[in-house]
């Protein structure tokens, strides 16, 4: 509440006036209103009970009124935007007025014991892990056998909701890396990518229509391993940066250039906390990655091991190969990677094994329940 108050006042006075309350603190004030409010009820019968000593504690009806009412939805919506709060705040923090708000103005008050804003922001998350905590340590004091049934099922109603709340943070954090990778992975033409491809100009309109940079758009995509690799051509060895989707591989070319592909500026993006730190440091240095060839889908991707004969023959160390074949089973693509260190090596070689095999046997779990006939009806 330090932080939130003193900003209003910042932005009373004309400072900061461009940075959004709601999405730095979201429904905190209404989450602080309803916490509190639950948290005097439940002591005022404490210290009732303690002063009628005859009186049972009766908890049934401010857990009926509080947590079949609004506090957990409170804690939901709170919940929800803390990932996209947390996205924000980091950008903000780069700012030199925003910095001093929060050093000079916020975190030398002595209420907020040297904690930083971050560190404050994820507690409603903790808290509302807790409530399970509190009603099973009241059901397993209380002797009435309907209350006690009351609190087991307020209970399991929490933990469910708390475990609807895990996918829906999940499936937005995924949301919000997808949209970050969109910003920075460019993908070029195809006359761009290979110059054996002549496209006149006035044809090239219609082929950019056709655009694969919404291939990453899809919200049930996952990116199981990601990281930098070293790609060994002919005359030279290519910084590249690989993405393992769940469905197939892409291979893209680093980049320094402060300009992205088309003209726009990389490090005006905002950077998403849960991409990695590696990747997190290159884009804010301006970077990006260009698309090297097509993504390779994993029922076409062949992974061999490169021998260790040939580290002293060819000077290739932790090094593998990809191979890209077509539908016909021709190959169209080789790939050889090196990685910094042997674990390096055996990590990404596991990884893209993982991901083959459970790709492989999730689509023939799919090919032969699409080829099953249902089963006739008694009725028929």
């Amino acid at each position: 509440k330090i932080f939130m108050n003193t900003l209003k006042y910042l932005q009373s006075n004309e400072f900061l006036l461009d940075v959004d309350l709601w999405r730095l603190f979201s429904n905190l004030e209404e989450l602080n209103k309803i916490s509190l409010s639950f948290l005097k009820t439940f002591f005022e019968t404490v210290k009732e009970h303690i002063s009628k000593s005859d009186s049972p504690m009766d908890f049934s009806s401010i857990l009926r009124k509080f947590f079949q009412g609004d506090l957990c939805q409170t804690h939901q919506i709170y919940c929800l935007n803390y990932t996209s709060a947390v996205f924000y705040l980091e950008n903000l923090r780069q700012r030199e007025d925003f910095g001093i708000y929060l050093k000079q103005w916020c975190e030398q008050n002595e209420q907020c014991k040297r904690l930083h804003l971050p560190e404050l922001l994820v507690a409603p998350l903790h808290r509302l892990t807790r409530y399970p905590l509190l009603l099973n340590n009241i059901w397993k004091r209380s002797t009435d056998e309907t209350e006690k049934g009351f609190i087991w099922s307020l209970k399991e109603k929490v933990e469910k909701s708390i475990r609807d709340l895990e996918g829906k943070v999940k499936w937005l954090d995924n949301f919000q890396k997808f949209r970050q990778l969109q910003e920075v992975i460019i993908w070029p033409q195809v006359w761009d990518r290979d110059k054996r491809f002549f496209v006149p100009e006035c044809l090239k309109q219609s082929l950019r229509e056709n655009s694969s940079e919404n291939i990453l758009s899809s919200a049930n995509r996952l990116l199981l391993h990601e990281g930098r690799l070293t790609l060994a051509e002919s005359t030279r060895l290519l910084d590249v940066y690989l993405f393992l989707f769940d469905d197939f591989l892409l291979i893209t070319k680093i980049k320094r250039n402060k300009k992205k592909y088309g003209g726009s500026d990389t490090s005006l993006i905002p950077v998403c906390p849960s991409l990695t730190p590696e990747l997190q440091c290159f884009i804010r240095e301006g970077g990006f990655c260009t698309v090297l060839d097509q993504p390779i889908p994993l029922d076409r991707l062949v992974l061999k091991n490169v021998d260790p004969v040939h580290v002293t023959v060819f000077s290739l160390r932790n090094a593998f190969l990809i191979q890209h074949e077509n539908r016909y089973r021709q190959c169209i693509a080789v790939f050889l990677l090196q990685a910094q260190t042997e674990t390096a090596k055996k990590t990404w070689m596991s990884q893209i094994e993982t991901a083959v095999s459970h790709y492989t046997l999730q689509h023939e779990t799919k090919n032969s329940t699409a080829f099953c006939f249902p089963a006739e009806s008694s009725e028929i």
